[in-house]
């Protein structure tokens, strides 16, 4: 065993170590890093996961937030369900109180929720502080739509399972296009909420977003149909984004699904002027 280790030892010492020899000229190599392309991308990515988590963390954690989103839309649908049919047989219909409670959930997640918790931010000067972030301002923004996008997820969910469930309600028609109505409806209620939020004072769109909330709930035809209000009062109805977004989901889930122009027409003008405005117009402090 002692030679053994005498002759490693041996030819380890006879041989010249790495350290010893000498480098041969030219130039070294640097040790590879992904491109700062590359890497942008990913982190952007990463940080609008993280704000969108947190976003959504904030909402469940104001109870006025849960109520208006998520609570008072299945409330409203059991209570007109459970109505007699009597005086008005189409609005006791499950078809036609879901499309109506669809477009209230998307219409709460947008407009009370997100204005007014987005106008106190900047009010408090959350969003300045945000915006010093390595986050763009461009995503914070992309980052309350998705979590609104979340959240109008949650509601769709909760609003068909107690139709399905408790009302026998299967869906019909073209899913497709009720998918799109409510994405043209999230972004005409989004915007109208941040454009409240980015340029009215704190209190201002408090009163401003609960009160057009109202509005729409009582002239949008979500429970009760247009023709039974006033001529004048179900034209001005008509050209509203929640009747636009109610008539276009009813057409839409409707066995033989149709395309009603006027409210399409409405929907999608809302859809693309309200961010639009909410774009050129928001201040961030």
């Amino acid at each position: 065993m002692s030679r053994w280790r005498n002759d490693r030892g041996a030819a380890a010492t006879s041989q010249p170590t790495a350290q010893s020899q000498p480098l041969a000229p030219g130039p070294v190599a640097a040790p590879a890093v992904a491109p700062a392309s590359d890497q942008r991308p990913a982190a952007l990515a990463r940080m609008l996961a993280a704000q969108t988590r947190a976003e959504l963390r904030l909402t469940l954690r104001r109870g006025e937030s849960v109520l208006v989103t998520l609570i008072i839309p299945c409330v409203l649908l059991v209570f007109f369900m459970s109505l007699p049919r009597a005086p008005l047989p189409e609005a006791a219909t499950i078809d036609f109180l879901l499309s109506g409670t669809l477009a209230l959930a998307v219409m709460a997640a947008g407009l009370p929720n997100l204005g007014i918790a987005t106008a106190y931010e900047r009010g408090d000067g959350v969003l300045k502080r945000l915006g010093a972030t390595p986050l763009p301002r461009a995503g914070l923004i992309v980052a309350k739509l998705l979590a609104v996008g979340v959240i109008e997820l949650v509601q769709v969910l909760i609003l068909v399972g107690i139709a399905a469930l408790a009302y026998g309600w299967r869906p019909t028609g073209a899913p497709e296009l009720a998918l799109l109505a409510l994405l043209l409806g999230t972004a005409a209620f989004a915007g109208l909420g941040l454009l409240m939020a980015g340029t009215l004072r704190p209190e201002a769109t408090l009163a401003g977003a609960n009160g057009l909330f109202l509005a729409l709930l009582l002239l949008g035809g979500l429970f009760v149909p247009l023709d039974v209000l006033p001529p004048w009062m179900a034209a001005f109805g008509s050209l509203l984004p929640a009747a636009a977004l109610a008539q276009a989901l009813r057409a839409a889930l409707h066995p033989t699904p149709e395309l009603p122009v006027l409210a399409w027409g409405v929907l999608l003008a809302w859809g693309l002027l309200a961010p639009a405005a909410a774009a050129l117009t928001f201040r961030w402090e």
